[in-house]
């Protein structure tokens, strides 16, 4: 009668140690984009800056729809194309991803894994 519960005791413990990750503040930040093979690294690097000074700001002033994730989409968007030369531009152009990515979703609804991400591929490329 022991032996069972011995043996889930084990699985159990094994199971843990088996999924125990090393701790992921250590490992650097991948970037999408790596300025040093740019043109003109100095330049990326300030436009990269700006970017994330745009994106901080942006997300202080969204602070208060946290949780409602429809509308603090809405507010960041609206943030951070405020924060632009040409705001209406940006608006259009943000308008314009979004129905992308949705007709984008609807056309992968339905698949997972590598089957998803090829679709996804797929119809980007279509664009």
């Amino acid at each position: 009668m022991r032996l069972p519960l011995l043996i889930g005791a084990v699985l159990v413990a094994a199971g843990t140690l088996a999924h125990a990750q090393a701790p992921q503040g250590e490992a650097p930040k991948a970037r999408r984009f790596d300025c040093s093979q740019a043109k003109d690294p100095k330049a990326c690097e300030e436009r990269r800056a700006k970017a994330r000074e745009m994106h901080a700001k942006a997300l202080k002033a969204c602070e208060a729809a946290k949780g409602k994730e429809a509308e603090h989409r809405a507010c960041m968007q609206r943030e951070f194309c405020a924060q632009t030369a040409d705001p209406a531009k940006c608006e259009a152009q943000a308008k314009q991803r979004a129905a992308q990515r949705e007709k984008i979703r609807e056309a992968c609804k339905g698949k997972a894994g590598d089957e998803l991400k090829a679709c996804i591929r797929e119809q980007r490329g279509k664009t």
